[in-house]
């Protein structure tokens, strides 16, 4: 099937997307799910190629059923603006994609000397198919592609929580809340990673194996640097339940080798600093604070208060947010090998909770006057003798005098 072509977009004056009284609310979710539909194709077709050390071919797979069980709720949670025949597609489409991944896993898992074949269900239709139906119905969007092109899956809250290791910091479950550290004694191990067995209680200030995953859970009051060998490249990051934290997770993707996506929630006046990552971000739930982040998709949801500095190769998304601010990223994290400035989609903010034609008064530009200045990033931000956390939650005007 031939694409359409996708007629170029005008912008308003102060840079939001053309207007939404010209894009029915059910059309712009077939746009997002058919982005969604391919990057999951794309997230599977590598899982050939995933290596099976340390269970990372099984996380991988079990990211790609998460992102799959999402899609699905969300077309159910659309269900009050989506045509029947449209949310139909819908379902065939998805059920196209778990049969792919059930095969997908098959010929890779070994086989035994008796096995069954599962009967492909009849109503499963290719997601070419499904994407003609769409096509030839009242949705007419243009764009949908098949696999090939290099993307990483979505995924969101109903990711799966994948094994860590603990590093040396002792937890906040396991002691009094600390007094606010100074950043020239961060709250980890710059050592290699130990592993422990599952058993142990998890006591590190973030965890990783170092194959499988990031994670930072469960703060308060840290500054938390993400050391050069604390990770491998295309590894999923996890931070969740800050207050009152800095995480700079910038350091090992300083090399060209990204994270393959991230995850935030539930963080309060806190400043993640979270380096490159080559696919979907993922932040839900975060009040006042300050994100640094450079990434392939963007996606804010229940936000407020956030100032977000972002590079973005595709249209960023907020839903249910309020007072979200966007700048660009600052240059101390503006790394060679980012994309050009006519490909940096970071100002072209899409909310689809407004569907009014004027521009939503959800999110905005970051004014210049009010963004931090780049000797911050450069100087303060990454700590050191005699810039305590307060200073620098301070200098980035996430805590008010």
């Amino acid at each position: 099937m031939a694409e359409a072509e996708i007629q170029p977009r005008r912008l308003s004056a102060d840079n939001q997307t053309v207007s939404k009284a010209d894009i029915p609310l059910n059309e712009r979710f077939f746009r997002y799910f058919q982005h969604e539909i391919t990057d999951l194709q794309q997230e599977m077709d590598r899982l050939a190629d995933t290596s099976l050390v340390g269970g990372e071919r099984a996380d991988a797979t079990d990211h790609c059923l998460a992102g799959i069980v999402r899609l699905s709720n969300e077309v159910k949670d659309a269900a009050s603006y989506i045509p029947t025949y449209d949310q139909r597609v819908y379902a065939e489409a998805i059920k196209a994609l778990q049969d792919r991944l059930s095969e997908t896993r098959a010929a890779f898992e070994p086989r035994s000397k008796f096995s069954f074949k599962t009967k492909k269900n009849t109503s499963a239709i290719s997601l070419s198919d499904a994407a003609v139906l769409a096509a030839e119905g009242r949705l007419s969007i243009p764009g949908y592609h098949s696999p090939g092109a290099s993307s990483v899956g979505s995924s969101t809250t109903h990711t799966p929580n994948y094994p860590s290791t603990p590093l040396n910091e002792p937890d906040k479950q396991q002691q009094e809340r600390p007094e606010l550290a100074p950043t020239s004694f961060p709250g980890v191990s710059t050592g290699e990673f130990a592993t422990k067995s599952t058993s142990e209680k998890p006591a590190g200030a973030f965890a990783a194996t170092g194959i499988s995953s990031v994670s930072v859970d469960d703060h308060y009051g840290l500054h938390i640097m993400l050391p050069a060998s604390g990770s491998t490249s295309t590894v999923p990051v996890s931070i969740t339940s800050l207050d009152r934290c800095i995480v700079d997770m910038s350091i090992p993707t300083a090399n060209g080798k990204p994270y393959a996506s991230l995850t935030a929630k539930g963080i309060k006046e806190s400043l993640l600093v979270c380096g490159q990552v080559n696919g979907p971000a993922h932040i839900t739930g975060i009040e006042r604070s300050v994100i640094v982040i450079s990434c392939r998709q963007f996606r804010m949801h229940n936000c407020s208060d956030v100032d977000v500095y972002l590079s973005c190769s595709s249209n960023p998304i907020i839903e249910d947010c309020s007072n979200i601010r966007f700048g660009r990223i600052p240059k101390a994290y503006a790394l060679n090998h980012d994309r050009p400035d006519h490909e940096d989609r970071w100002s072209q903010v899409e909310d689809f909770k407004w569907i009014k034609p004027e521009p939503s008064p959800n999110w905005s530009l970051l004014d210049p006057n009010d963004a931090v200045p780049e000797e911050v990033w450069a100087e303060i931000v990454p700590g050191g003798p005699g810039w305590s956390l307060e200073d620098i939650l301070h200098a980035i005007k996430v805590v008010q005098n």
